[in-house]
């Protein structure tokens, strides 16, 4: 005897969770790409702004990616919100950078180890190792300010 199990279910449910996590991730980049806008405006030096600006340019093409595997699962465009507020001051905003960004490595490795299309894969791997850097350069603005 064998036991039954609706594979088109659990390929379904995969599907649906992905999909979902992947709107979390455009909301995320949405929710940064504001926030970093705002920092861009508070940062202390021309180039601090310009390097707050080059992460902010990657968020934006996350973001377009994202919404392309979005639009690619589910054949309709998402409804991006603002899911986390930015702090005000440049010093809360930096710290809260930080935060952000190593938890959405950590986010977006688990999406692309999830995922079984290469292409999801390679974009959240990219998005991640992006995301690392990216908290690297507000720890360093972060420890700057601080002394």
């Amino acid at each position: 005897m064998y036991p039954y199990t609706n594979y088109y279910d659990a390929v379904y449910r995969q599907t649906n969770v992905l999909i979902q996590e992947i709107e979390q991730a455009i909301n995320g980049e949405y929710s940064a790409i504001e926030c970093y806008t705002r920092l861009a405006n508070l940062a202390s030096s021309k180039k601090e702004r310009e390097q707050i600006l080059e992460i902010r340019e990657d968020e934006v093409r996350h973001y377009q990616q994202f919404v392309h595997i979005y639009q690619r699962l589910t054949g309709s465009p998402p409804q991006p919100k603002i899911t986390e507020e930015c702090p005000n001051g440049y010093v809360k905003g930096l710290k809260f950078a930080i935060e952000d960004e190593q938890k959405t490595v950590d986010f977006y490795m688990e999406i692309a180890d999830k995922a079984n299309d290469p292409m999801v894969q390679g974009v959240f791997k990219r998005a991640a190792v992006d995301e690392q850097n990216h908290a690297v350069w507000f720890l360093y603005f972060f420890t700057k300010a601080k002394s």
